[in-house]
């Protein structure tokens, strides 16, 4: 009876170390909701920090927070995430903790971001990316205006999660004209699983296949999501199935360096 004991108090731990580094190829997570307390992700910086414990098993230690800005949900700007990105960071470096936050943001669709288009006020991303995304319900007719717009200013627009968007696993000719627009892709890595459906699931795979997407990003936004990542990790060989989309995680590296540096000496 203790032997068959002692293997089920042994699953817990294996189960982690069965995810130990192996995202570690990817070098930055550059989309998730772990600023604490300002938008659907993490509700506090003891939440922020349990779940970057899980990223960092997995092989993260660096990260580009993107929390929603969205019209009359999460009215976020530049001032607010920062604020909150440095009260996070502040916390970690007293925990002598080695994980390096910076802050962007995952913009809707929406009229809000038309103004801050217009006033050149997006949250970007180390090397002049900007994260958009839409809503699951209703494809925006502003996209392509969005993307032309974004890249008028001079950045590079990505789009969050398309696998995710229902409305276009009828019309999956759709994804290579945003590609031709000059937009970049991002996947959400649970959507190699069953997670948000079949359909994601599916939608994803071809892309993946297709060498359509330039980002990875866990999106992770609490436990359950952490739970499920690393059951995907554990199961899946994420790093052979990416092989043949030309992903760009591991250049942020660089421009994250670069822009610490222009702070520290600035």
């Amino acid at each position: 009876m203790g032997f068959f004991s002692n293997i089920f108090k042994g699953k817990p731990k294996d189960s982690k170390l069965r995810v130990l580094g192996k995202l570690a190829f990817l070098e930055v997570d550059m989309h998730n909701h772990i600023l604490p307390g300002i938008d659907d992700g993490s509700q506090s910086i003891e939440q922020s920090i349990d779940l970057l414990k899980g990223l960092n098993r997995m092989g993260f230690d660096k990260f580009i927070c993107t929390p929603h800005i969205m019209d009359g949900m999460y009215p976020n700007n530049r001032q607010i995430i920062q604020q909150t990105k440095e009260k996070l960071q502040k916390e970690l470096n007293e925990r002598t903790d080695a994980t390096t936050l910076f802050a962007a943001a995952e913009h809707m669709i929406d009229d809000n971001l038309e103004r801050l288009v217009q006033n050149n006020e997006l949250c970007v991303m180390p090397g002049g990316y900007v994260l958009i995304e839409m809503s699951y319900l209703q494809e925006s007719k502003a996209l392509f205006q969005t993307i032309l717009d974004i890249q008028n200013l001079g950045y590079q627009p990505i789009l969050a999660h398309p696998e995710r968007y229902n409305y276009y696993h009828y019309n999956f000719n759709v994804y290579k004209q945003i590609k031709d627009a000059g937009c970049l892709l991002q996947l959400n890595l649970l959507s190699i699983s069953r997670y948000y459906g079949v359909e994601v699931k599916s939608a994803a795979l071809t892309m993946i296949k297709s060498g359509m997407y330039d980002f990875v990003g866990t999106d992770l936004h609490h436990e359950r999501h952490l739970t499920a990542l690393e059951n995907v990790v554990a199961k899946y060989p994420i790093r052979e199935l990416l092989q043949t989309c030309p992903i760009l995680n591991p250049t942020l590296v660089d421009h994250i360096n670069n822009q610490n540096n222009i702070i520290a000496t600035g």
